[in-house]
């Protein structure tokens, strides 16, 4: 007895093309179906996740069309996904043979090598792909993340700015860009960039929000206020725009205004470690201590990675010269970050008010380390050891300090005074002239630290030549 077939056409509709399939398979059966009906049953396994049974349906549509190249193209895509790159690269050059015209096979190749890092070939296949496809802004902005992956980020701008005005809507290139401008450092380009987009697109909130990040980073804050405020006006539950604008507003020490935007990100998304940490931030700055803890220590309930949050609630307490309390916190903000030099300062500031000098040495020790650039670090650091007598070390250790900061003034009056206290006149002189040339406005700073120099006629009339 012959065995039956049944055809199935692409007017059926496409749940019926899968109960059919189904029905096949339950009873060892043999369906035809038409190209369209088999690409709806692939595209229903891609779409419930299911590969393995996609490529079965593959297998089986090419044996029914050997010569349709588009089952060739989703099998490629289907080893992809299950990482047989070899077998996805065969079945698109098979595909290549049946239709060379189709832009898919030329994209999906060029994902593949984009993948493997193999820069130069993947940019040939997007490059062929972009010659024949209409759908243009999508692979101009491959071969924008491929020219990123090769810090050309030139290059990258230039696909990206080609890709928004094939398709102006592009939200992922409008962030891709703003990045690529950042990395080159190009915020004033960036700005005309988006002044420019806006007056052709006035509500994408996208382009209103980078033209606000922009702002920032030029510390422009009023502007990035106003350009935040647009976005928040096209999109009102943006609450990245909400951060940013809270940050924009701490930068001009608004905190109680920074706060309030703060807390209305969590209208529109769930609480998190960083905004509960910034808000706490706000509240330390306006020596809300209670407040800001409250808030730290919800944002390290919630994050307890969050190292800053853990270090506020040593601020916090510090603040209330509960030293010894706030150096168990910052301890913890140090097993999260041990590179941070801000931490290591508050230890070390914290060891001292304790009186645990040799600690507070080694902590401050590491801040000029870390951030050899601090200058209050070098001063702390060098007066521990003038305070312990440790003179020829305090000298030693700001000149290692105006080695790296040859324009601080203050580290020059520092030096002054310690010279003066090891009876070393001639060079304390010296250093006077130094520092009265780099800054004469500052020589107060030489009698805060020793007052009694104040009585040196010597000083004085050195000062008076240079203050008159």
């Amino acid at each position: 007895m012959m065995e039956e077939e049944f055809e199935f056409g692409f007017s059926e509709d496409p749940k019926f093309s899968v109960e059919r399939y189904e029905e096949m398979i339950r009873n060892q059966d043999q369906y035809f179906f038409d190209a369209q009906a088999f690409e709806n049953i692939i595209d229903y396994y891609i779409e419930k996740n299911d590969p393995i049974k996609a490529l079965q349906v593959v297998e089986y549509a090419l044996s029914q069309h050997p010569f349709v190249s588009v089952f060739l193209v989703k099998q490629a895509q289907l080893f992809l996904v299950t990482n047989q790159l070899n077998k996805a690269f065969a079945a698109l050059d098979k595909a290549e043979t049946l239709e060379a015209s189709d832009p898919d096979i030329y994209t999906l190749r060029g994902t593949i090598f984009e993948g493997l890092e193999q820069h130069a070939e993947a940019l040939e296949n997007y490059k062929k792909a972009l010659e024949m496809s209409e759908n243009r802004d999508e692979i101009l902005l491959h071969i924008a993340y491929v020219y990123q992956n090769m810090a050309d980020y030139e290059s990258a701008v230039t696909y990206l700015k080609a890709c928004l005005e094939s398709n102006m809507e592009n939200q992922e290139a409008l962030y891709e860009l703003a990045f690529c401008y950042d990395v080159l450092d190009k915020q004033e380009e960036c700005i005309e960039f988006y002044k420019q987009y806006i007056d052709t697109e006035p509500y994408s909130y996208a382009a209103w929000y980078n033209l606000g990040n922009a702002y920032n980073k030029l510390n422009f804050f009023e502007k990035a206020i106003d350009a935040y405020d647009y976005a928040i006006l096209i999109k009102e539950n943006f609450s990245s725009a909400y951060f940013n604008k809270g940050n924009s507003l701490v930068n001009l020490d608004r905190y109680s205004e920074a706060i309030d935007v703060y807390k209305q990100t969590f209208e529109y998304e769930p609480p998190n470690g960083d905004t509960y940490c910034a808000i706490g931030e706000c509240y330390e700055k306006l020596e809300q201590m209670d407040e800001a803890r409250k808030y730290y220590k919800k944002a390290v309930k919630m994050d307890p990675e969050q190292a800053d949050a853990w270090f506020g609630i040593g601020v916090t307490l510090d603040f209330e010269e509960r030293f010894f309390e706030s150096l168990h916190f910052y301890r913890k903000a140090l097993e999260l970050d041990d590179q941070n030099p801000d931490f290591w300062f508050a230890i070390a500031d914290a060891q001292y008010k304790l009186k645990q000098l040799d600690e507070s040495e080694k902590a401050y020790e590491k801040v000029v380390e870390l951030n050899p650039i601090d200058i209050e670090a070098w001063l702390d650091y060098s007066s521990i050891l003038f305070e312990q007598k440790k003179l020829a070390r305090a000298i030693e250790t700001i000149a290692e300090g105006i080695k790296t900061n040859p324009d601080a003034a203050e580290l020059y009056y520092r030096m002054v005074a310690y010279l003066f206290a090891d009876g070393q006149y001639a060079e304390a002189l010296a250093f006077l002239e130094i520092a009265l040339n780099t800054d004469p406005e500052k020589h107060h700073i030489l009698f805060e630290y020793l007052p009694q120099l104040q009585e040196n006629k010597v000083i004085i009339d050195v000062i008076n030549r240079y203050t008159r």
